[in-house]
């Protein structure tokens, strides 16, 4: 996977206005895009995703022009072959697991997916092991639940690309550390690239296989793991690098 990112845009609140100034371009499993709250990553990823339109420049994904301001160039979201997982999951609370899991793949006339799609549910199901949730509803579930229901929905359309924002932020502590290792689980499984956006230091260093830095909307600093590790290999070893490279970043 190549992304390629070079986008500026202007957004208004009531009396504040951001600009958004971001290039950067990747090409690992795993890419993590850490800053501060309001540093821009949630609005490079929806552009990335096409929820968002930049005011200039382009962004390409393995050699497919997805925008281009000067071309006219804007592909539909549906049509860009990037999933995204929101970071309240935003699942569907009317509708149970496997239709949630089935939506990407059913025309919204249809009260039931058809035989085929129900059957690439159910391996989805069973790959993230919440096949035994499939008649039950997003309230019933726990956060993790949750996120895997998520994830089943984002992949089961093969995408080119998954996008996460802040993925572990609703999980506790404690949960939070085990998905992230499944998270690389899964990764490895499906072969499907990723790009997260994330505020904590441990999903940078558990999880990147490159980090990109955003401070004020603007890429600062980016660095692929064996500069950011500084080459260790231990748990906290690696956090102390981690942490030390993202304090250099932001000044």
């Amino acid at each position: 996977m190549k992304l390629a990112v070079d986008i500026a845009m202007k957004l208004h609140s009531r009396d504040r206005e951001f600009r958004l100034e971001a290039q950067f371009a990747c090409a690992h499993d795993v890419t993590v895009i850490f800053g501060a709250s309001g540093s821009g990553k949630s609005v490079t990823l929806q552009a990335i995703a096409g929820l968002l339109r930049p005011d200039t420049g382009t962004i390409r994904l393995d050699g497919r022009t997805l925008f281009d301001s000067n071309a006219g160039a804007d592909v539909p979201a549906r049509d860009r072959q990037v999933a995204y997982v929101f970071q309240d999951y935003a699942l569907f609370p009317h509708l149970d697991i496997e239709a949630n899991v089935a939506y990407p793949l059913t025309p919204w006339w249809r009260l039931r997916p058809e035989p085929d799609v129900r059957e690439r549910v159910a391996t989805m199901l069973a790959a993230f092991e919440i096949d035994h949730l499939r008649a039950s509803y997003p309230g019933q579930l726990s956060g993790g639940q949750k996120q895997r229901v998520a994830l089943a929905r984002a992949l089961i359309r093969e995408p080119q690309l998954l996008l996460l924002d802040e993925p572990f932020s609703a999980l506790d502590p404690l949960l939070r550390e085990r998905m992230r290792h499944q998270m690389l689980e899964w990764q490895g499984r499906f072969g499907i690239p990723m790009v997260v956006i994330t505020h904590d230091p441990d999903d940078v260093a558990t999880l990147a296989d490159e980090v990109i830095v955003f401070r004020e909307g603007k890429v600062v600093r980016t660095g692929e793991r064996a500069a950011v590790f500084d080459e260790v290999e231990s748990g906290p070893q690696v956090r102390r690098a981690v942490r030390r490279f993202l304090a250099d970043a932001a000044g």
